[in-house]
Parts: C-alpha cells; sequence; structure tokens
C-alpha cells in the first residue's frame, strides 16, 4: 500500500493555501476597496487554513474510497 509521508502533506497545504490566501485577498480587496484589509484577512487565514488542510489531509489518507492497490509498484512514497 502506498502512503504520503506527513511532510508531503504539509509542504502540499503550504503551496495550496499559498494560492488560496491570494485568491482571498484579491476578493477582500474587490470587496472592501482597502488593501490593508485585504492583507490582513490574508495573513490571518493563511495560518488557519494551512492546519486545517493538514487535518483534513490526514484524515482522508486514513479513508480508503477510491483507492488502487498497484502490484506493480516497487516503491513507497
Amino acid at each position: 500500500m502506498i502512503k504520503e509521508r506527513h511532510w508531503r502533506s504539509i509542504v502540499k497545504a503550504i503551496s495550496w493555501r499559498l494560492t488560496g490566501t491570494l485568491d482571498t485577498m484579491v476578493i477582500s480587496f474587490f470587496v472592501t476597496g482597502r488593501v490593508k484589509l485585504a492583507l490582513t484577512i490574508g495573513l490571518v487565514e493563511i495560518f488557519t487554513k494551512i492546519v486545517l488542510y493538514y487535518f483534513h489531509e490526514r484524515i482522508w489518507n486514513k479513508i480508503p474510497i477510491g483507492w488502487m492497490k498497484d502490484d506493480k509498484a516497487d516503491y513507497q512514497i
């Protein structure tokens, strides 16, 4: 069985969160018209959502829905 290592989930969480935070900042700016407020909103949510995504990812790694065993794989991730 192939499983992701914890560090891979962390890297994925950070890269996804940076993308999401940029989106949040842009939307916040369009809604509020204030750059400082948009940056503040983005900076606050980046940390909370990294943590939430990490735990979400780890929980899904325990749920076998949609997994396939690859008998040809001779490596571990």
